[in-house]
């Protein structure tokens, strides 16, 4: 019987190639005999390979016919794994300044680390200058929310392990701490802050926990599965900021013009629809599950804003605008 073919054992070939990289940096000579050996593959193959990097990676690889052997023609430091052009690169350098606003909270270091990453194969090729049109974009994000990061990492490790977890949480306006154990399905950012989701396992029910609030918290031992239908965003769809409620409420709300052009131009709630009305008012509608959170932000737009129905919205409103006015 006739044996079965070796298969090579060699690297993919972005591998072999940075480690090509490795041997031609400062200012190394090699050949394909001996790269061959290292890598053990063909010499045809590492022929390709150099081939590859100087056509098409646009690496100063050359070949001296009088030693016999490949070199760089100048000294190269990074090896460009990243091919970008002039719009991503932007986009990527916009990221990178919006990261700094995140300075300190969750994810903060990975993010920045992953950016390094990405950017580091373009060093040779591209210079760019913070003075330049990117210091004219800038972001603000208000009201970031606060998390200890021992603890969010904590909850991405139980989330992704699916494991239960232990935690104390104060409610808020409560001076006490809640010891509560739960099987956390997801992490979410809704309105600039972190909040977990998943099974209470006291209450048999899905909850939302606020990681700001979350004191301390305990890897478990057992495991769980999260169930094949849990999915964030029909858990959240008739959520306008973070809290989801069970009711069914159409929400209809009317705009004057002076806040009509603010609420068309962004993106509010994926049931949102509108409707123009005379001398350049808006009217809008929205199918969510709790009025808590949407009463709050109506009364953000003062004067400019009008709650048509439901009644208790309407009602709602208007007691706390007169609580208000009786405030000042």
């Amino acid at each position: 019987m006739a044996k079965a073919a070796k298969l090579p054992n060699s690297r993919p070939p972005v591998a072999r190639m940075i480690r090509i990289h490795e041997e031609l940096q400062d200012g190394r000579l090699t050949n394909c005999p001996k790269l061959a050996k290292l890598l053990e593959v063909s010499t045809k193959t590492i022929a390709r390979d150099l081939e590859f990097m100087r056509d098409q990676l646009g690496l100063p690889v050359e070949y001296d016919a009088t030693i016999y052997a490949w070199r760089y023609a100048y000294p190269v430091k990074n090896f460009p794994t990243v091919q970008i052009n002039e719009g991503e690169l932007l986009a990527l350098l916009v990221a990178q300044k919006a990261l700094e606003q995140y300075r300190g909270t969750p994810y903060h270091d990975q993010l920045a680390h992953a950016f390094e990453k990405l950017s580091a194969g373009l060093r040779d090729q591209i210079s760019f200058s913070p003075s330049g049109g990117l210091a004219n974009v800038s972001f603000h994000h208000l009201g970031l929310g606060k998390a200890d990061l021992k603890i969010f990492e904590t909850l991405t490790r139980a989330v992704h392990a699916q494991r239960e977890i232990e935690f104390t949480y104060r409610k808020p306006q409560s001076k006490a701490d809640e010891t509560r154990q739960m099987q956390p399905y997801h992490l979410a950012n809704r309105e600039n802050a972190w909040y977990l989701l998943g099974r209470d396992c006291g209450k048999d029910a899905l909850r939302t926990f606020a990681v700001g609030r979350i004191k301390s918290v305990k890897l478990g031992h057992r495991s769980f599965t999260r169930p094949p239908e849990f999915s964030p965003e029909q858990f959240y769809a008739r959520t306008f900021g973070a809290f989801v409620g069970y009711g069914d409420h159409r929400v209809v709300l009317r705009f004057e013009a002076g806040a009509a052009d603010q609420i068309r131009e962004r993106f509010w709630h994926e049931s949102q629809e509108f409707k123009e009305l005379p001398e350049g008012r808006l009217e809008m509608s929205l199918h969510l599950g709790s009025l808590d959170e949407i009463q709050r932000w109506v009364l953000g737009w003062g004067p400019q804003a009008e709650v048509v129905q439901p009644a208790e919205l309407r009602q709602a409103v208007k007691t706390a605008a007169l609580a208000t006015a009786e405030r000042y």
